[in-house]
């Protein structure tokens, strides 16, 4: 098969691997638009589970993910002057380009063509090939020329948020919340590797023009950042782009969905398929197990159409539960003086409980009783399970009337 993936983002650089492994005899492209070793963001995340994944699909390639990530096992919350640690699941942080690397290397070795400075645009012919893989992200321009069979919808969040750098290295998932008078502000932070850590500052629409920052300059921007997270940062300062591609920008998230996933013979794979809130660390992990789900639809389906629509619903059902996850999550941060002054420990309960549907439905410290009654009663555990969803439909649907 002749395979062009567009865009040369984990998702496209990992399917190549994997279609290489199922058939080397495959001759697979991938065209990326921006120069060898230029990206853009920070560290990304990812937990335990989607290394073993890796390991199962190659091991060569997730050991050398491992090898390159740095690792976490608290999480670190400060609110104001208090402090609450939670010991929770392990974490792991590869910075963006150092990923893109190992992945890129790896394809390349089993004869995988990267092509970079390579852009496809609107007015650029299609790759001919057998299949054409759009891993070109939520701008997608092989989707945005087709924009109507696709169906997409793109929502914004309420919230601003900014994607920084820093020298200071978090020994942990950190989150610290400061109070201004223009409302409250707050970061998370995490190490990606021995001397650099991803800090993502976000805040309410009003706190941020009261704070002046949609109209400062990047470097003052930055600097009024430095002094409201002085405490966490412990004097270390922020960095804008990791590229000279143009300063730090503050955005909304863009949450995107799609009617349909594939046309033909080409298929969304990663973000240019769906988006979810950067507030639950899963981008990274869902591009790489979309890679994974249409290297196995296409290797079970002799026909390009039937593996495509395999791959669709399988994807589709796997993401129901996250993407719900991810709406209540940043839903969390839009309400969050609802929760920000509780006692401290209930507080960090709760912002671990943010992807519950029932939380937004019962008074906090009600929820909070109930969360901790729940992990002592299997029945009541069970029940919360299983109101949490049937509520949250209840109130969706007569908010649409």
């Amino acid at each position: 098969m002749e395979i062009a993936c567009v865009g040369g983002g984990p998702a496209n650089l990992y399917f190549s691997i994997l279609m290489k492994l199922q058939d080397p005899s495959h001759d697979i492209t991938v065209y990326e638009r921006n120069p060898a070793g230029s990206t853009y963001g920070w560290g990304v995340t990812y937990w335990g589970g989607l290394l073993d994944k890796l390991h199962a699909h190659d091991p060569d390639s997730a050991r050398a993910v491992r090898d390159n990530s740095v690792r976490w096992s608290d999480g670190v919350a400060h609110v104001g002057g208090r402090t609450t640690v939670h010991h929770g699941d392990e974490g792991f942080g590869i910075g963006r380009r150092r990923l893109l690397e190992v992945l890129a290397d790896r394809a390349h070795s089993l004869g995988v063509n990267v092509e970079f400075e390579h852009d496809i645009t609107a007015g650029t012919p299609f790759p001919d090939a057998d299949l054409v893989v759009a891993g070109d992200g939520v701008n997608s321009v092989l989707r945005q020329s087709r924009t109507e069979h696709f169906g997409s919808d793109i929502k914004l969040g309420r919230n601003t948020y900014i994607w920084l750098g820093t020298t200071k290295v978090f020994d942990s998932f950190t989150f610290a919340f400061v109070e201004t008078e223009h409302g409250w502000i707050w970061c998370y932070g995490y190490a990606f590797s021995e001397e650099h850590s991803t800090c993502v500052v976000e805040c309410s629409p009003g706190t941020w023009t009261g704070l002046g920052l949609d109209r400062a300059s990047e470097a003052d921007g930055l600097a009024l950042l430095e002094k409201l997270f002085v405490d966490v940062l412990d004097g270390h300062g922020l960095i804008g782009r990791a590229q000279t591609d143009g300063a730090a920008q503050w955005l909304n998230f863009r949450t995107l969905t799609n009617r349909t996933w594939h046309r033909g013979n080409l298929v969304l794979l990663g973000d240019a398929a769906h988006t979810t809130h950067y507030s639950i660390g899963a981008g990274t992990t869902l591009a790489l197990e979309d890679a994974i789900s249409l290297a196995g639809a296409l290797n079970e389906h002799p026909e390009l159409s039937s593996a495509l629509a395999a791959y669709e619903q399988e994807r589709r059902t796997a993401l129901l539960s996250i993407q719900s996850a991810a709406r209540y999550s940043a839903q969390w941060y839009e309400n969050l003086p609802r929760y920000i002054h509780l006692p401290a420990p209930q507080m960090f309960a709760l912002l671990g409980q943010r992807h519950s549907p029932l939380l937004p439905y019962i008074p906090p410290q009600l929820y909070y009783r109930i969360d901790r009654a729940a992990g002592r009663l299997e029945t009541l555990r069970r029940f919360k399970r299983w109101l949490g969803p049937r509520l949250a439909r209840t109130v969706q649907a007569r908010s649409g009337r």
